[in-house]
């Protein structure tokens, strides 16, 4: 005798063809009933006996959309419904949004067949998707994701593209983005004052592809925002591009034409294929082989050997790389500092004194992303920026908590996270907030959340430090609704990040927490960045860090390596930076020293300070440029006869100063900047082990943005390896101040004050 049974399926279910697979799965089952989404995911009712229903869901969790990721799910009977058939039905709604965000994926390699096909009615049509491809977190308005809650609403579907929405056996059975050239977006070049040049699609990308070839900078809108684009071997378009987009030396990303080509030019491993070819294509910093001959390389990446690598992620850039089959310079949209740009008004605005032509569109970006950047240290992949491809989706460690809570973040690797149900939003990266601009989108995406979800926070969590933009407007928050503040460290935020991430704080065993970075505002008004806590049973503590130095002029430190080596030199070193300031400056920075109250333990820091003493660089022009520069050259040296510039050294705190003179007198005996870049890191990693073995740890979770320099995190694996010590790294969020808000959220959630 038949029953009626209710299936819940949750996670990253909407979007991505799971109800178009449930029908087919019903019809193979010979099932009736009906599926829809719904604010939980999707809801399935089936006519069958429990045996076939159960077999039903086994089935569902082996088979899933490759592009689907189930978290939760249930069956049980409810009372008897006949069906007639088997249909895919109108979402339910019942404001009760307790689902996670699906981030966009890159087209898939069926759609690449068809606009590549001249026998196809979808041949060159540049926004072509299907259920298992195209824009999904950047065109959301609201939920559940259906057309009609999306920026895609706004164009009709013509008949053939309707016929396809409801067939059964076709691929884009409701597929909510479904579109083609009789009835879609529409492309439309124009020169950089906004005068129309041509607008027939037959032409468009032959005549932008040649823009390109003749050296000219073309801005390009994609289906998550803004692209500058050149040629990627033409050094004086290159340079003009470095001029107006206010970036001298910070490196360029790479859109290239196939994994062919990319293989063609570097060293590639598996795991780094599977990345650059995944439903993310994100960009990947790789190796460059020595036959590469067509590309700009010190224009694109000056001073270092490492180079930012993507595919096209969108119908309209795999036909524009098909037609160039060259690398390209695609840059984001924006002037250095501001956030990508969306609109054809912003980008007028904004980049006509940048670029001499601009390929627009008429989809409205409602959340514009950057490209996500991921690299790689052997399998271990360390995520630089979380964002398309990647966010807003956080799907391990949801909570069942029911308080609302908002976690503001930081303020240079500015995001949010939300907990409005059972589930941990985290937003995508924006930047800098000194950046107006980047303020208000950061703000205007917090209250689309809101508005998203129906719901007011009951609890925000800022950062301690008084002065970053997030904390003071959650402050304003707060006040405003009169809704609990919670302040939380910085770096215990890092650690509960990680401990977050792999599920650790049930663990029994106590944790080494490894935190290095920048800057972060302790506990004791120092400026911490050197820090090792314990977590134990959920309590967390500081067990150790790096020795105090003078921090000095500021924010200024942070920018020039010099002052950074200044002030951790030993006293009776000091004269050796002498070199590198003028008499005035010398002076006015030496009375800083003696006047001096503030105090720092940053690894970020030190690793400034090294960068200077090897003479690699005494100015940046980009945060983190000196710690890219000194792994740089620090992977030049092929050799393994490493000096442990901290060997047979007792210590508490680790001695900053110390490890600073035996480089210089390493440097004195004529070592290599290659051997003393190297070795530097080896002794970061073997401090990190000496302090664990001290202190009997079996487990170690590094966060910070320290940990994103490979080479470290490459030499800290292997070395902890042989002891037998585990290692937990962010994998799922970046290790920079990204992942604050999520860790934020983690310690309010399980610590134990």
């Amino acid at each position: 005798m038949q029953q009626t049974f209710q299936i819940i399926i949750s996670g990253q279910v909407q979007g991505v063809g799971f109800r178009p697979f449930i029908y087919g799965l019903a019809d193979q089952f010979q099932c009736n009933g009906s599926v829809c989404n719904n604010e939980d995911g999707v809801l399935i009712h089936l006519n069958s006996v429990e045996e076939k229903a159960r077999d039903f869901l086994t089935t569902i969790l082996k088979s899933a959309p490759e592009v689907s990721s189930i978290q939760s799910y249930s069956i049980s009977e409810i009372a008897f419904r006949e069906f007639d058939d088997f249909r895919i039905v109108h979402s339910e709604s019942n404001h009760k949004i307790n689902i996670p965000l699906t981030p966009d994926f890159t087209i898939c390699e069926s759609c690449k067949i068809e606009i590549r096909d001249t026998n196809n009615r979808r041949y060159g049509y540049a926004f072509t998707t299907c259920t298992n491809c195209g824009p999904r977190y950047a065109v959301t308005k609201k939920f559940p994701f259906e057309r009609a809650n999306t920026t895609v609403s706004a164009f009709d579907m013509c008949i053939a593209c309707q016929t396809e929405y409801t067939n059964p056996n076709d691929r884009r059975f409701h597929s909510q983005t479904n579109s083609c050239a009789d009835c879609g977006i529409k492309l439309k070049v124009t020169t950089s004052d906004g005068k129309t040049i041509v607008d027939a699609d037959s032409e468009i990308i032959k005549k932008v592809s040649k823009f390109i070839l003749d050296g000219d900078i073309v801005a390009i809108k994609n289906t998550n925002g803004y692209l500058l684009c050149c040629d990627a071997n033409n050094k004086l378009t290159i340079e003009r591009l470095r001029a107006k987009k206010k970036r001298p030396t910070k490196p360029f990303a790479m859109l290239y034409p196939s994994i062919e080509r990319v293989k063609n030019d570097f060293k590639l491993s598996l795991s780094e294929e599977k990345a650059l070819t995944s439903s993310v294509s994100p960009i990947i910093i790789l190796n460059p082989k020595e036959s590469i001959t067509d590309l700009e390389q010190e224009s694109i990446a000056p001073n270092l050997n490492q180079f930012g690598v993507m595919l096209p992620s969108s119908a309209l850039l795999v036909l524009l790389m098909d037609e160039l089959k060259i690398p390209i310079i695609a840059t984001s949209g924006n002037i250095h500092g501001s956030p990508i740009i969306s609109t054809k008004e912003d980008a007028i605005q904004q980049l006509s004194g940048v670029t001499e032509y601009f390929l627009h569109h008429d989809l409205e970006v409602a959340f514009p992303q950057d490209d996500s950047v991921v690299r790689f240290a052997g399998e271990q992949q360390i995520i630089l920026r979380r964002s398309r491809g990647l966010a807003p989706n956080y799907l391990k460690g949801t909570q069942s908590n029911p308080v609302k809570v908002l976690a503001m973040g930081a303020h240079l690797k500015s995001t949010f996270s939300y907990v409005p149900n059972a589930h941990t939003y985290v937003s995508p990266y924006f930047g800098n907030l000194d950046n107006y601009d980047v303020l208000v989108r950061y703000q205007e995406s917090i209250v689309k959340y809101k508005e998203l979800f129906e719901s007011q926070p009951e609890v925000i969590l800022i950062d301690s430090h008084p002065q970053y933009q997030s904390s003071i407007l959650g402050k304003a928050f707060s006040k405003k609704s009169n809704t609990k503040l919670v302040s939380i460290q910085h770096h215990k935020a890092h650690f509960a990040s990680v401990l977050g991430e792999h599920d650790l704080f049930k663990s029994k065993e106590k944790i080494l927490g490894v935190v290095w970075d920048g800057t972060g505002f302790g506990d004791d008004q120092a400026i911490w960045g050197g820090e090792f806590f314990n977590y134990e049973k959920h309590k967390m503590k500081r067990l150790s860090h790096f020795e105090y130095v003078d921090w000095i002029a500021a924010d200024r430190m942070a920018i020039e390596p010099r002052l950074a080596l200044l002030s951790i030199l030993p006293c009776s070193k000091r004269e050796l930076a002498k070199s590198k300031f003028s008499e005035t400056e010398w002076k006015v920075y030496n009375r800083m020293l003696e006047i001096n109250s503030l105090k720092t333990s940053s690894v970020g820091r030190l690793f400034d300070a090294v960068a200077s003493l090897l003479d690699i660089i005494d100015k940046t022009s980009y945060e983190g440029e000196a710690a890219m520069l000194l792994e740089n050259q620090a992977r030049n040296y092929d050799g393994n006869d490493y000096i442990d510039f901290l060997e047979d050294l007792a210590f508490e705190r680790i001695p900053s100063k110390t490890l600073i003179a035996n480089i210089q007198k390493a440097k004195e005996e004529g070592i290599s900047k290659f051997r003393n870049a190297n070795s530097f890191i080896h002794t970061l990693a073997l401090v990190i082990l000496k302090i664990a073995k001290q202190n009997d740890y079996e487990t170690i979770a590094c966060s910070g943005g320290v940990f994103q320099n490979s080479l470290l995190v490459t030499k800290l694996s292997q070395l902890s390896q042989k002891q037998g010590i585990k290692l937990k790294f962010n994998r799922i969020l970046s290790s920079n101040d990204e992942n604050i808000s999520f860790g934020q959220l983690c310690y309010y959630q399980y610590i134990k004050i």
